[in-house]
C-alpha cells in the first residue's frame, strides 16, 4: 500500500504556485523569479536525493544520475541565492540547462515507473521529451527565451507539478 508523501505534495504546491504566478504576471519582477528558482532548486535537489534513496530501495538500482542531478540542483540554488545579478543575465540559459538535465534524468529512471503504473510511465516519457525540446529551444534561442520565459517557466512548472501529484499519492 502506498502512503501519502508530504514532501512531494509541498513540491507540487510550490511548482503550481510558481506556475500560476508566471502566467499571471509575465512581465513581473525577474529578481523574484531568480529567488524563487533558487529556493525551488534547493528544495527539489533535496527531494531528488530522498527520491533516489526510496527508488533504490524499491528497485535495487543505484540511479547515480539522480544523485548527481540532486547535487547540481542544490549547488545551482545556492549559487543563485548569492549571485542574483548573474542569475538575471543567465536566467534563460539556466532554465534551458535545467529543463534538459532534469527531463533527461526523469527519462533515465522512467523504466522504474512501469512497475508503478503504465499510464504514469507514458505520461512521464511524453512530458519529459516535450521538456527536452523546450529546453533545447531555450538554449539555442536565448532572445526568444527571454521574451517567453515567464510562459515557458509556467508551463514547465505546471507540468512538473502535475507529475509530482502522482508521486505524492
Amino acid at each position: 500500500m502506498r502512503t501519502f508523501n508530504l514532501g512531494y505534495f509541498l513540491l507540487v504546491l510550490f511548482f503550481i504556485f510558481v506556475s500560476l504566478l508566471s502566467f499571471r504576471n509575465p512581465g513581473g519582477n525577474l529578481v523574484a523569479l531568480v529567488y524563487v528558482f533558487a529556493f525551488l532548486a534547493i528544495f527539489k535537489g533535496v527531494m531528488e536525493l530522498g527520491f533516489r534513496s526510496r527508488l533504490e530501495g524499491f528497485t535495487e538500482n543505484k540511479h547515480r544520475f539522480l544523485f548527481l542531478i540532486g547535487i547540481v540542483d542544490i549547488l545551482l540554488g545556492v549559487f543563485l541565492l548569492f549571485n542574483v545579478s548573474v542569475g538575471l543575465i543567465a536566467l534563460p540559459f539556466i532554465f534551458a540547462i535545467w529543463f534538459i538535465f532534469d527531463s533527461l534524468s526523469e527519462l533515465v529512471v522512467a523504466d522504474s515507473y512501469k512497475a508503478i503504473s503504465t499510464g504514469y510511465y507514458w505520461f512521464s516519457i511524453i512530458l519529459n521529451c516535450l521538456c527536452v525540446i523546450i529546453g533545447i529551444s531555450l538554449f539555442f534561442n536565448p532572445v526568444t527565451a527571454a521574451f517567453t520565459l515567464a510562459f515557458l517557466v509556467g508551463f514547465y512548472f505546471m507540468m512538473t507539478g502535475i507529475s509530482y501529484i502522482i508521486a505524492a499519492f
